[in-house]
């Protein structure tokens, strides 16, 4: 293999999106050391900090999406795509990559377009399992597509599709051996079933007063709780549930060890990002998903039914969770037939070298 291979990853704006571009980063990297790896984000969006932070190089385009409730906000963006257009055709005119790479965000569709523009062969890492507008489009000119989720040949040319699953963390979802441990890092007990509700870094609403709803049916049924708030509620449900929450629930802004969350829990409360189901099918144990409407053209909604048609999880809708989701998550805590059935169907799903096997047709791209 030729040693030394330039590529350029393009996207971010969110952690669903910037974990797996520097996974696939690491894992490039892991095939050829030499590899030259160059990221593209949004000035302004997290990427612009955590890939740095991971050991890489980043470039910024000011560059924004479409904003669903201003037009106002909208007058410049044509503008700015233009100019983040003719950024990008710069940056690989000085780079000169042997291929480029898009996971998804605001600055993926100008480098990419600005790549088939300048004949550099391009691979889409498509993590939904409905494409989006964006990504529908260049896949046209894309050599590749790696995608999650089947039935994708609606949206791509099937000749060119690739499954290889979603990138994770890796440290995320090593979990075995590590159940005692965990129980000690909370304070809990290992006797008792364990729920464990995850947000998001920044949170979500629905989740959080799903639970300050029926936190008394969670204390009633003598079940643990180990609840990540995410960042914009946690003070929020400090204030709610007050400065001594009882001894069985554990409330965090945020979760530094979630190999331990994981390893703790008999039943997961999540939304349904690409990349967090990803984490889930490899964790393989019971989830109730619940996804945010809040999302471009509902893809949360849509990845969460990929898993029900297969019997993967438990589905329920944003609008009804606050009503109904403590009563579906303590049913199923206490129902081991059917734990054991969503852990062992979830666990089919699971594609745990996907960084890895996106990372060789990246580098296979670059060579042709």
């Amino acid at each position: 293999m030729e040693s030394g291979k330039r590529i350029i990853i393009s996207g971010g704006g969110t952690g669903g999106h910037i974990f797996p571009a520097i996974a696939i980063a690491n894992a490039l990297r892991k095939l050829d050391p030499a590899t030259k790896i160059l990221f593209v984000g949004a000035k302004g969006r997290m990427e612009m900090e955590r890939v740095p932070s991971a050991g890489y190089e980043i470039i910024g385009l000011d560059v924004q999406g479409i904003q669903r409730k201003s037009i106002w906000k909208n007058l410049m963006f044509p503008f700015k795509l233009i100019s983040s257009v003719i950024k990008s055709i710069s940056i690989i005119k000085n780079f000169k990559p042997n291929a480029a790479v898009g996971v998804g965000g605001y600055a993926s569709g100008p480098l990419l377009y600005a790549a088939s523009l300048k004949g550099i062969p391009y691979l889409i890492q498509e993590q939904n399992s409905y494409a989006g507008i964006t990504n529908k489009r260049l896949g046209k000119k894309a050599k590749k597509i790696c995608v999650a989720f089947d039935g994708m040949e609606r949206f791509f040319p099937a000749e060119r599709i690739v499954k290889t699953g979603n990138p994770v963390r890796r440290e995320s979802v090593n979990i075995r051996g590590k159940r005692q441990q965990a129980f000690k890092e909370f304070g809990l007990s290992a006797d008792k079933k364990t729920i464990l509700v995850i947000g998001g870094s920044l949170g979500a609403r629905t989740l959080n007063t799903s639970v300050i709803t029926d936190l008394q049916k969670i204390i009633d049924a003598d079940v643990q709780l180990i609840w990540q708030t995410g960042k914009y509620y946690f003070d929020e449900v400090k204030l709610k549930i007050g400065s001594n929450p009882p001894a069985n629930i554990r409330v965090l802004e945020f979760l530094n060890r979630m190999d331990l969350a994981y390893a703790a829990a008999d039943v997961i409360i999540s939304r349904a990002g690409a990349g967090t189901i990803a984490e889930l099918c490899i964790i393989g144990k019971p989830v109730i998903l619940v996804p945010s409407p809040n999302v471009a053209e509902d893809h949360q909604t849509k990845n969460a039914k990929a898993l029900v048609k297969d019997e993967a999880c438990q589905y329920v809708a944003d609008s009804k969770a606050v009503n109904e989701l403590i009563d579906a998550a303590l049913a199923l805590v206490n129902d081991e037939e059917k734990g054991k059935k969503l852990s062992e169907n979830i666990s089919k799903l699971a594609l745990p070298d996907a960084d890895e096997d996106i990372a060789g047709e990246v580098i296979a791209l670059g060579g042709s």
